[in-house]
């Protein structure tokens, strides 16, 4: 698990950040099971209160359920999936169009700019 910790936001808050990047590129798959609090704590080398901070918001989120005595795990529900997905998109979005509000340029080119790219980034992966 690699997470390079900023200085400027809460160690919890970026916690949340990097499981929701992997949960909406699809590293965590609905119903994975979650590092133990523990087991987090250790490999990131950060508080265990931590840990169980983002863990507990993540559950607030339902990001991640915890039975008793069982593991945590991804959702599998999908509107919270939806959700979250459509969140990620709309925070790249919003980055996105704040980078290029002084730019004048046409609608239309930025879409083809953006389809070029994609189907480049496409080619790249395959």
């Amino acid at each position: 698990m690699n997470v390079t910790f900023n200085k400027r936001d809460p160690i919890y808050l970026q916690v949340i950040q990097y499981f929701k990047r992997q949960i909406v590129s699809g590293e965590f798959d609905p119903g994975d099971e979650m590092p133990s609090r523990r087991q987090l704590a250790n490999q990131l080398k950060i508080n265990p209160n931590t840990v169980q901070r983002a863990y507990s918001e993540m559950e607030e989120q339902r990001l991640i359920y915890t039975e008793p005595n069982r593991p945590s795990r991804v959702t599998a529900d999908p509107s919270v999936l939806s959700q979250l997905k459509r969140e990620w998109l709309d925070q790249a979005v919003n980055t996105f169009v704040s980078a290029i509000d002084p730019i004048d340029i046409p609608l239309d080119d930025i879409v083809h700019l953006i389809e070029e790219k994609m189907h480049t980034r496409k080619k790249d992966t395959q």
